[in-house]
């Protein structure tokens, strides 16, 4: 699968995102029009991503945000009733985006091999896509309430979860060696993730995802011991 069929495939955009939030959240938003409401709501996420990356979340003020998205308090508070709301919608948006389309990519895969290549190609290539709002909701979750990044870390788990499913079941139909699945579907994570927190290091080195993806599914491959034969 390349990069660009992916975008193309999902057709994502922030206004888009942002539609999906505001039928997620129409109880807490008090704004009638979905227009207003969706564009808005771009403008207030943009901005908490760009302070975010300047100084942290846990620094930003809803002042600052409402001066950055180029709105009023009052206006602001018709999205939002305080910071913790915000992370909540972020996060919870984050979580619904990853779980729809990684499912989505997966489900109709029997062969185990191309599942977990689907997979990773998915996480990255979304990851890409949308390279901010994870790279925020990884760096934000120490900064979550109490409830709020225990739902965080059970998305996180949820997703080695999918991966973890993969690889048993690979095993079980002879197509990968035995492995610890949970193990190795955490060390999988860890490198999925390496590609939107340390995004510097791989820009540096000119390496671009699809390239990224192949060395993951290769590495995945080398190491569970793919039987080529029964594995395609």
């Amino acid at each position: 699968m390349k990069f660009e069929a992916f975008k193309e495939s999902v057709q994502l955009s922030l206004e888009g995102i942002c539609r999906d939030l505001l039928a997620e959240n129409r109880d807490r938003i008090k704004i009638k029009k979905d227009e207003v409401a969706v564009r808005n709501l771009a403008r207030i996420f943009e901005a908490t991503l760009r302070i975010s990356n300047e100084k942290g979340f846990a620094s930003m003020s809803l002042r600052d945000l409402s001066r950055e998205a180029g709105m009023s308090m009052g206006a602001l508070y018709s999205y939002i009733s305080s910071k913790e709301e915000l992370l909540d919608m972020v996060q919870q948006q984050g979580r619904s985006l990853i779980f729809r389309i990684l499912g989505e990519r997966i489900k109709d895969i029997d062969d185990p091999r191309e599942k977990l290549k689907a997979g990773i190609q998915t996480h990255l290539y979304l990851s890409e896509v949308v390279q901010p709002w994870f790279y925020f909701s990884y760096m934000e979750t120490k900064n979550l309430p109490k409830g709020v990044h225990r739902k965080a870390i059970e998305a996180e788990l949820f997703t080695e979860r999918i991966f973890a499913d993969i690889i048993e079941e690979g095993m079980r139909k002879g197509v990968f060696r035995t492995v610890d699945a949970q193990m190795t579907s955490a060390a999988l994570k860890a490198l999925l993730q390496d590609w939107y927190l340390k995004r510097w290091k791989h820009e540096r080195r000119k390496v671009a995802v699809e390239e990224y993806a192949r060395f993951v599914v290769d590495l995945m491959d080398a190491y569970l011991g793919v039987n080529e034969e029964k594995g395609g």
